[in-house]
């Protein structure tokens, strides 16, 4: 299971960190400082490694609740039977193995700041009806405890499924997605957005410089090209990790268009490899990149990469102990 973030982190992300010069980043940048005006409900959508908690951070930093907890909330990475005790928390006592003090829940930890809710339709049916009654009271109850307790937060969700569909298939309540729904900003995916590829790319390897010494990395322009041509299916996060594992095996400081060999899904390249490795290990590498790429497009969601897989959770631990992959990140 993967670990949770700390419950609150002091934030590093702003409108400033919104890179790019589409149309549409123009625009999403706009909504954004429309966003920080107000305290209504944002629920931000895009496709996974679009940037959705830089969005959401830039909003919480740029308000007039800045200098108050962001506080996140992974729905996916919660178990189902611990849902209520880390939203809400629990009284001394509650019940058998609990904290000898009680525990104090996300809701009130977010007091005068902003709740996270990242991957929401990851959220329990069954607790969707509990979130909707603290978004309109803003109020709770702890397990255990005997009266409600009052909250003042901001709610911002985010989640890369189509809620919409979900309503359909009775799998989301339509009083919460409406009550969630309030003001939308949906982040569009990098395919579309292709002339924001090498601002990222220049912003990304900008601050790769200044944490190795000042080597100051340049592409050129055949690397340029090369990661125009690509499609990013794991959009910004996927740009990041290409960047940051061809430095990590880069001579020098300047990146040539062989150095983004994850970009050169071509014949002549396996080619290659069946001479120098054999079947047994290229299939072994096959795997794990295709371990990698549901993982980092799944936000290292084990049970959804292995969805996307087409395999069951359990074998998606087997394999990445074999292959050597962190259980968490």
């Amino acid at each position: 299971m993967k670990s949770e973030s700390p419950p609150f982190k002091r934030t590093r992300y702003t409108i400033d960190s919104i890179k790019g010069k589409s149309g549409a980043i123009i625009h999403l940048k706009k909504e954004v400082k429309q966003a920080t005006q107000h305290s209504l409900p944002v629920l931000i959508t895009g496709e996974s490694g679009t940037g959705k908690e830089v969005i959401a951070q830039a909003i919480h930093n740029t308000s007039d609740r800045c200098h108050h907890k962001f506080v996140r909330i992974n729905c996916a990475a919660i178990p189902r039977d611990l849902f209520e005790s880390e939203l809400f928390g629990y009284a001394k006592g509650a019940f058998t193995g609990a904290l000898v003090n009680g525990k104090i829940g996300k809701f009130a930890l977010a007091n005068n700041g902003t709740i996270f809710l990242d991957e929401i339709g990851e959220l329990p049916m069954e607790m969707q009806p509990k979130l909707l009654r603290v978004l309109e009271e803003k109020e709770f109850e702890r397990i255990g405890g005997t009266s409600p307790e009052k909250t003042n937060f901001r709610v911002i969700a985010a989640t890369n499924q189509n809620l919409e569909d979900m309503l359909k298939t009775k799998q989301f309540r339509s009083d919460l997605f409406f009550r969630l729904n309030v003001i939308r900003i949906v982040i569009p995916p990098l395919q579309q957005r292709p002339e924001d590829i090498i601002p990222l790319s220049d912003s990304f390897l900008e601050n790769f410089s200044l944490n190795a010494q000042h080597r100051d990395f340049q592409l050129t322009k055949d690397a340029e090209k090369m990661l125009l041509n690509y499609d990013w299916p794991g959009n910004i996060r996927e740009l990041f990790n290409v960047l940051e594992r061809t430095l990590a095996a880069l001579e020098g400081n300047i990146i040539q268009g062989e150095d983004l060999s994850i970009c050169r899904k071509n014949k002549s390249t396996i080619k290659s490899q069946v001479g120098a490795w054999g079947l047994e290990k290229i299939m072994n590498q096959a795997e794990k990149n295709a371990l990698l790429d549901a993982l980092s497009q799944t936000d290292f969601n084990k049970a959804r990469a292995a969805k996307l897989l087409g395999i069951h959770r359990t074998i998606i631990y087997r394999k990445m102990k074999k292959h050597s992959i962190p259980i968490s990140v």
